[in-house]
């Protein structure tokens, strides 16, 4: 379907108009009047882009105040920006294959943190032996946030179980909780205390922060080495007029993580609860194990999001909710999801 309007709660596809519960716009941002101001009157001062390399011998404030407001926002020592979320993974994953012994995943991460020959943290349900020997070893686990098909953070308690005598580098994406989960959207970063050496997080800016863009947060010796990487000095940062507004937009992202919350409760207080779907109140994403459930929406013109991440794989099913749904666009979505549940 190809649509000629950005598809905000509402869309248009040949001439008929459906409500949407998809995308990535958790925040609702990119048509928010007040957020395209800032945006707009940023490309005035900054222009529409800046090709030179960070480490150029003009330097723009922009980048010091973006970069400073995720820093405090996330809760890490120092960040960086970057031009995409899936840079931001590359090159932490490129700098990590000069500096640990091994990879682990747990379950399928985005293709932004994989790499060749990561082993799985558990096999047949059990932790990877390998975790568990003594032999001295540093060793980078890899995740999601919060992982696909899930609607709630990834359990990270196995950290505890490792064994001793490996040096740990967790590197998690955040490009689906940062501005969604934790305290005015921070993210999960700032609430992993596991006994790891070192927390990396990247993320892409274009989901909930509404703007194209990417970052790494962690400590300043990380970022600092990050930025000698020849594929960082060599590429053009990204859209300072962006990277400004993210510090502009402090107050904005607030609101808008708050008219979230309040959607989401209010949909945890009218949904009926069964097996069919998956939902957490904390969480702006409704997965669907029923087509028969998708067909009915769409017949009751509601189109959600439908994709897939690889291509022999079953479609993804899932409604996304955002802060700019209002409470009659949630109210006709409840009753056909209440309707398809009272029968089961």
């Amino acid at each position: 379907m190809i649509v000629d309007k950005f598809p905000d709660r509402v869309i248009e596809i040949d001439q008929k108009q459906y409500l949407y519960f998809g995308g990535t716009a958790y925040l609702g941002l990119p048509t928010n009047k007040e957020f395209q101001e800032l945006v707009i009157q940023n490309i005035l001062n900054w222009g529409t882009t800046y090709g030179s390399s960070r480490t150029a011998n003009i330097q723009l404030s922009a980048y010091d105040a973006g970069e400073s407001f995720l820093a405090s926002h996330i809760g890490s020592e120092k960040t960086v920006t970057v031009s995409s979320g899936m840079l931001a993974g590359k090159l932490v994953i490129d700098l990590m294959k000069k500096q640990t012994d091994c990879f682990f995943h747990l379950n399928d991460t985005h293709n932004a943190i994989q790499t060749e020959n990561s082993f799985p943290i558990f096999l047949d349900g059990n932790l990877n032996n390998r975790l568990l020997d003594s032999n001295s070893e540093k060793i980078t686990i890899l995740t999601d946030g919060v992982p696909s098909f899930e609607t709630k953070p990834a359990d990270l308690s196995f950290l505890e179980k490792i064994s001793k005598s490996k040096e740990i580098t967790l590197v998690i994406d955040e490009s689906h909780s940062l501005g969604i989960t934790g305290k005015n959207g921070s993210g999960i970063y700032s609430s992993i205390e596991f006994p790891v050496k070192r927390k990396i997080m990247v993320s892409s800016l274009g989901k909930a922060f509404g703007l194209t863009g990417g970052t790494i947060a962690s400590d300043s010796e990380f970022i600092n080495q990050i930025k000698e990487l020849e594929t960082f000095t060599s590429a053009a940062g990204m859209n300072p007029a962006f990277v400004q507004t993210l510090s502009d937009a402090r107050e904005i992202y607030k609101i808008q993580h708050q008219k979230l919350l309040d959607n989401l409760n209010y949909i945890d207080s009218i949904l009926i609860k069964n097996s069919t779907i998956l939902f957490d109140k904390n969480y702006p994403l409704i997965y669907l194990l029923s087509n028969e459930l998708v067909e009915k929406l769409k017949q009751e013109n509601i189109i959600i999001a439908s994709f897939r991440y690889k291509k022999e794989a079953e479609p993804l099913n899932r409604i996304v909710i955002t802060a700019n749904h209002l409470k009659q666009d949630l109210d006709k979505l409840l009753n056909v999801l209440n309707d398809f549940n009272s029968r089961f």
